[in-house]
């Protein structure tokens, strides 16, 4: 058996490690800046891959990244972090440079795959991923299978309409659920309610962070909690939708805004009840933290390339 190549490709820094065959403890391990000196990402991505790449056959490279992108073409279409990477054909390039069959999928699809096969949805054939931070991604497992969808672009979970009048998302549209439950989201509505006479001890400043407002929560601080309440509100409206959809038996949560605990999850199950269309989708639904922390993007790519390849 082969050994298999992982990527998960971030915001700052591209993750690589090589795994021997029935292994999820990479044998090699290495971090390197996407960002820094004056090369391409593509070309740091190679450099980083040859120099973690064994003397043992390698069957397959996989990878997580951020998108939109296409799996079925290997394609990036637009990654805001990488502007560069314009409808870029990442993994035939790496197929062609490497001569192993490359693999693709956005970075929250990855993290959800990989709690699926190795994490908190081990199990379960049906299973809704959610990570709540910058952005609000997510991936979904349908009877057993990571939903992609035609164009490979199912399970863009953040991006469902609450509120067509609702706040700005991060993507241009108005009223989906990252542009209330997201890290930045709650922030610019604890800046909004400040500025709007609201006593706060925090103070409206363009870099506050859901870091610094869950600080204020714990410390009591009723803005702040009123805050994580309204994300969790609308958090619970959208999961609602999601069991609609997809009745899954578990959803998994993970990503920093997720650990503020109950400030953010009581009012959320309360909505969840309060919404979903029947209480019958709620009976056994197991509603759990994620398990596999940073390194749930590059073991989705792990699952992903052994997948693929089998």
């Amino acid at each position: 058996m082969s050994h298999t190549v992982a990527v998960d490709i971030g915001g700052t820094h591209i993750r690589v490690a090589v795994f021997e065959p029935n292994s999820i403890k990479p044998i090699v391990h290495q971090r390197t800046r996407s960002h820094a000196n004056k090369s391409g990402v593509y070309d740091r991505l190679e450099k980083a891959i040859e120099a973690v790449w064994p003397k043992e056959k390698v069957g397959a490279i996989g990878i997580a990244s951020p998108g939109p992108l296409d799996p079925h073409t290997g394609r990036i279409l637009a990654t805001p972090n990488i502007p560069e990477w314009q409808n870029f054909p990442l993994t035939p390039k790496l197929a062609h440079h490497f001569g192993v069959p490359a693999y693709l999928d956005n970075d929250a699809n990855m993290a959800g795959l990989a709690e699926w096969k190795y994490g908190a949805g081990k199990g379960h054939q049906d299973m809704v991923y959610l990570t709540i931070s910058t952005g609000i991604g997510g991936g979904v497992i349908s009877n057993g299978c990571l939903l992609q969808g035609f164009r490979g672009m199912g399970g863009e979970l953040g991006h469902i309409l609450i509120d067509p009048n609702g706040p700005l998302c991060g993507c241009g549209q108005r009223g989906h659920i990252e542009s209330f439950s997201s890290g930045p989201s709650i922030a610019r509505y604890v800046n909004e309610q400040i500025n709007a006479g609201q006593k706060s001890t925090l103070r409206a400043q363009p870099d506050l962070s859901a870091a610094q407002i869950a600080d204020a929560a714990w410390a009591g601080d009723s803005l702040a909690i009123s805050a994580f309440e309204r994300a969790g509100y609308y958090l619970g409206m959208a999961v609602a939708n999601y069991l609609a959809i997809f009745d899954p038996s578990i959803v998994i949560f993970g990503g920093g805004v997720s650990q503020v605990g109950d400030y953010l999850f009581k009012p959320f199950e309360e909505s969840l009840r309060k919404h979903t269309f029947h209480p019958h989708y709620l009976d056994d639904l197991v509603i759990t933290k994620a398990a596999l922390g940073d390194d749930a993007g590059l073991l989705g790519a792990l699952a992903l390339a052994r997948m693929k390849s089998e």
